[in-house]
């Protein structure tokens, strides 16, 4: 027990409980009982020190992501779409580059290793460019050996959020809002359906993300009165596509062997924002029909 809490007891022992023998005792420092702890006779009672373990090395930089306007720095969350009846949900994973906002949505029956592992292997090559941060909350889906392993062998920074600094995963859960609760809802959908959301996510969904769906971009200001805000303006308005090519104008973006910008903008170029929200539309209804159980005659 630490210095002030016997010295408190020694007082206690006398003045709570009137025991004559603390008499003295209930008025010794703590100081002076630290000097007694270091006695050669109080030392030679002693028959056994437990030395200082080694510290456990953590997994990931506990640091906010500092991408200095260079895309392949991504932010990534999990959201759960609900339980029914004790029974779980599937998660939706949200991963979206923290200066350009281009996002991948995938969908797992389940946030273990077996589930998650293929799935965000899955996300990173979707990136049309070279991944080089990995940044999530310290949930346990994310800050494990088998991960951090993952992201070693691509040689990808893992950091992670920082106590009491909740705008350090803030994008990503802002996505989680406006993207994924807004086009899936906070309905119950058994675990059975990852895998056609995530052949929808892949094939239709994050391509009308990355390359019809504008975004909002903030400048920051520096007020009358010195202090920086952001503000949003119609200009700063453009899609993910839209940001990356002038990311790439100006060498802040390195893309992956095989993927060039002229086939991204050709491939935005094949249908208008309307076509393919339209497509986009069509195609999540036909999913959520599927959700549908059939009804069985008796």
């Amino acid at each position: 027990v630490c210095g002030p809490a016997i010295a408190h007891l020694l007082q206690r022992a006398y003045l709570a409980y009137g025991d004559p023998r603390y008499e003295r005792l209930a008025t010794l420092s703590v100081s002076h009982l630290y000097n007694l702890r270091k006695s050669a006779g109080y030392q030679a009672q002693r028959k056994h020190f437990t030395s200082t373990r080694p510290v456990c090395n953590a997994i990931g930089v506990r640091k906010a992501p500092g991408p200095q306007g260079r895309a392949g720095y991504v932010r990534i969350d999990t959201v759960h779409q609900g339980d029914l009846d004790g029974v779980k949900g599937v998660y939706h994973i949200t991963c979206v580059d923290a200066v350009c906002q281009w996002q991948v949505e995938a969908c797992v029956q389940g946030i273990s290793e077996a589930h998650l592992l293929p799935v965000l292997a899955l996300i990173i090559d979707q990136f049309p460019f070279v991944v080089v941060g990995f940044h999530s909350d310290n949930g346990s889906e994310y800050i494990n050996h088998r991960v951090a392993e993952m992201l070693e062998k691509l040689r990808i920074e893992q950091t992670k959020s920082r106590s009491r600094h909740s705008n350090d995963n803030a994008l990503a859960e802002s996505k989680n809002a406006s993207v994924v609760r807004k086009h899936m809802g906070y309905s119950h959908i058994p675990q059975q359906f990852a895998k056609p959301i995530n052949a929808f996510y892949q094939a239709t969904f994050n391509p009308w993300l990355n390359l019809h769906r504008p975004c909002l971009f903030a400048t920051s200001v520096t007020n009358a009165k010195g202090k920086i805000v952001k503000r949003y303006r119609h200009e700063d308005v453009k899609t993910p596509l839209e940001c990356l090519a002038q990311q790439s104008a100006t060498n802040l973006a390195t893309f992956k062997s095989g993927i060039t910008l002229a086939a991204l903008q050709a491939q935005a170029k094949s249908q208008t924002d309307l076509a393919a929200a339209q497509t986009m539309q069509r195609a999540k209804t036909a999913l959520f029909a599927s959700f549908a159980i059939p009804k069985h005659r008796a």
